[in-house]
């Protein structure tokens, strides 16, 4: 694995994991670049401020939990994917999926396609 994949993937969970609004902003702008496009399942927006909206949505739906990578991360060229997963803090992980990303020259991630593996009821 290079390390520009785990790069993208570590500042990627830092934005997922800022629960503050500007703490948030900032780390979405040093994981993304500005025209990022994030599409899964469930949504589908562009830019910082709807990624960075979109997490707020997920972290109030899933208040204290913790999104952490499940396995290694694999990439070639400027593609990358890994696997995540959701964990509360008794351990159990209600949701988990995995993403494969493009990444732009600068290492930043421009795209986004996430998969859904488990999802609560």
């Amino acid at each position: 694995m290079t390390t520009q994949y785990a790069t993208a993937a570590d500042r990627y969970f830092a934005a997922w994991n800022a629960t503050d609004e500007a703490v948030r902003a900032k780390a979405v702008a040093e994981a993304f670049t500005d025209d990022v496009t994030y599409t899964d399942p469930l949504a589908d927006v562009a830019g910082h401020a709807g990624l960075a909206a979109l997490i707020g949505g997920a972290q109030a739906q899933f208040q204290g939990l913790v999104f952490r990578p499940l396995g290694a991360v694999d990439g070639h060229h400027d593609i990358a994917r890994f696997g995540w997963e959701l964990v509360a803090g008794d351990g159990s992980a209600p949701v988990a999926g995995f993403d494969v990303v493009r990444l732009a020259e600068d290492g930043r991630i421009r795209s986004v396609s996430g998969f859904l593996d488990r999802v609560p009821a």
